[in-house]
């Protein structure tokens, strides 16, 4: 298993033909101790995963929130919005088979979001995106990418799955900006940036 930076470029996927990004985070208490430190976690905080297809510059489907299999095939299908963070293993998953994406669409961004206002990754701990390898019907850890949450900012674009020809392959962006909190166009903004 690697661990994918930015400095890396391109990771090649050959041979791998159905793809899944995970994210989980554990809720934090902040600086709150005792028992309003508890209630905080047990509420947990809501972050998001989001896969975002796009047709040359335009975003023009998404995976995630209240939109499972944005594409009716089962070729990009987000597990559901975990709102607490309190799930084991992985929190919200996408899972990519790229034999079925439409040619079309020739690049999926994945994003992580405090979508939800009064959500932020300060109120996150140990947040962690897996890759994973689901081709075969079995499913084994590949890949870490461990981008910078650190800041003000509430959206990170994690990471890129595009066509180079016949192949996909997967480079870590790490670009992270601010969205107005509750709004689907800024969300989709930012992934085109």
């Amino acid at each position: 298993m690697i661990t994918l930076r930015k400095e890396d470029g391109a990771a090649d996927l050959a041979g791998i033909s159905k793809l899944s990004v995970g994210v989980s985070w554990d809720p934090s208490a902040g600086t709150s101790g005792g028992l309003l430190g508890i209630a905080r976690r047990k509420k947990g905080v809501d972050l998001d995963l989001v896969a975002i297809l796009m047709q040359g510059a335009e975003p023009v489907r998404f995976a995630g929130l209240d939109s499972l299999d944005p594409l009716g095939n089962g070729s990009v299908v987000h597990t559901g919005d975990e709102q607490t963070g309190a799930a084991t293993g992985d929190d919200e998953t996408v899972h990519v088979t790229f034999g079925n994406v439409p040619t079309a669409i020739d690049a999926i961004i994945f994003v992580a979001a405090a979508f939800k206002k009064g959500t932020s990754f300060e109120k996150a701990n140990n947040i962690s995106f897996k890759v994973y390898d689901a081709s075969g019907g079995s499913s084994s850890q590949v890949a870490d990418i461990w981008p910078s949450l650190l800041g003000a900012d509430n959206a990170n674009a994690i990471a890129r799955a595009f066509r180079n020809g016949p192949n996909w392959q997967l480079e870590v962006l790490d670009r992270k900006g601010k969205i107005k909190q509750g709004d689907m166009q800024a969300l989709l903004r930012f992934a085109m940036a």
